[in-house]
């Protein structure tokens, strides 16, 4: 048998490697970052989190699915206005149920939901209904709207900062990219008049940089590997 030479063997090895990796985080898992504040308290700005890409099906929406996404679950998305965008918030209708938020109160089906264990509001103001004000009218009085068949009624926990579905309208299933399953960092710079992200290859230079000079006074280590609900 030919012996391979050492160049040959680091080559192959970095080529299952890098197929590997590919697979996982196109079908398995991928890590993605929260940059806005939207589902505060629950998830932070800075929370670098793990998703779960097989759970809802390995692949093609087509696939065979582990299970359908269920109200509740904290999902990972294509923005529908925008899908080179990545969103993340708690889906809280599934296709055929009529959603209503009454004076910033959800409702589903006609009965009201209880989420006060996650839920944030952060303005004791009621938006109320009318035709004539401007801004996000939607807030705090929407609906009744009937989620379509193959989309979702998607919101954030922070509910009175949230741009979502009572904006701009249900996600489509073939949209969803998985399911938050765990905060694996949570680096907070906010104290540090800092954006969160830089433009360009030396804005991450610089970032990387500040995440070196302040990874353990920033790090919010209570909150690693915290399991996202």
């Amino acid at each position: 048998m030919e012996e391979k030479s050492w160049p040959r063997e680091y080559l192959e090895a970095l080529l299952i490697a890098v197929i590997f990796a590919t697979f996982a985080r196109t079908y398995v898992v991928q890590a993605f970052k929260i940059p806005s504040g939207s589902m505060e308290q629950n998830l932070l700005i800075g929370d670098h989190i793990l998703v779960n890409k097989f759970v809802y099906g390995p692949g093609p929406r087509s696939a065979l699915p582990i299970r359908e996404v269920r109200r509740g679950d904290i999902v990972v998305f294509k923005f529908p206005e925008d899908p080179y965008r990545d969103f993340i918030k708690r889906c809280v209708g599934l296709p055929g149920d009529k959603v209503e938020v009454s004076d910033k109160r959800l409702s589903i089906n006609g009965r009201e939901v209880n989420d006060d264990a996650y839920t944030w509001h952060v303005d004791p103001f009621i938006i109320p209904r009318s035709p004539f004000l401007s801004g996000n009218r939607t807030r705090d009085n929407f609906g009744p709207y009937t989620v379509p068949a193959g989309h979702y009624f998607c919101m954030g926990d922070n509910r009175d900062n949230s741009n979502d579905s009572r904006v701009w309208g249900s996600v489509p299933q073939e949209y969803v990219k998985g399911r938050a399953f765990m905060v694996y960092w949570s680096f907070d710079n906010q104290g540090q008049n800092e954006p969160t992200e830089w433009p360009g290859f030396a804005g991450k230079m610089r970032q990387l940089a500040q995440v070196s000079l302040h990874f353990f006074t920033s790090t919010r280590w209570e909150r690693t590997f915290r399991i996202v609900r």
